[in-house]
């Protein structure tokens, strides 16, 4: 009876997962991250377009900001560079950049061609960072508040209406206190 019963179990387990990972409601952009309520990790890194000039989010400290981690080897990136060139005119939080194992004159390039919508790029060259901060792949898109701690996390392209209906509540929040 054992052998029948078994191979019938395992069977409902995989329907079961399967149900589960074909969900139609289930969002595929919303990654759990351990990192949620968690501080961010701090870096420290030289920046893409002037390497004498040192990018960290430590002194961004008492500040709601994001960071964004792209690369121009990332066609998604791409994707969303128009959108997030919008949200960066709108003054909203400080958008940071964190270019993920790239080359620091095709990122150079890339900015001065489709804009740049960051305050600051920090590179990532052995992507040692990105890693810290749980990084998948790129695009990446987090929410920090002010105490430094992580928010949200997004991952696919930076998009107006991802930015007004997941951000701007959470940054209103993060403003007031809460997450």
């Amino acid at each position: 009876m054992w052998k029948f019963l078994v191979p019938f179990i395992a069977f409902l387990g995989l329907v079961a997962l399967f149900a589960l990972g074909l969900n139609p409601k289930r969002d595929i952009h919303a990654l759990p991250s351990p990192l949620i309520g968690k501080p961010a990790p701090l870096f420290s890194l030289s920046d893409v377009v002037d390497p004498n000039r040192v990018v960290d989010n430590a002194s961004l400290k008492g500040q709601v900001y994001v960071l964004n981690v792209w690369g121009t080897w990332c066609f998604a990136c791409r994707e969303e560079q128009q959108a997030l060139l919008e949200i960066a005119r709108q003054h909203v939080v400080p958008i940071i950049g964190l270019d993920y194992m790239d080359d620091r004159a095709k990122a150079r390039l890339w900015l001065q061609q489709l804009g740049n919508p960051y305050q600051a790029v920090a590179f990532d060259t052995d992507g040692r960072t990105a890693i810290d901060w749980g990084v998948y792949g790129a695009p990446e898109t987090f929410l920090v508040d002010g105490q430094g701690r992580i928010v949200f996390k997004f991952i696919s392209p930076m998009t107006v209406d991802v930015w007004q209906r997941e951000f701007l509540p959470r940054i209103a929040a993060a403003r007031k206190g809460g997450a």
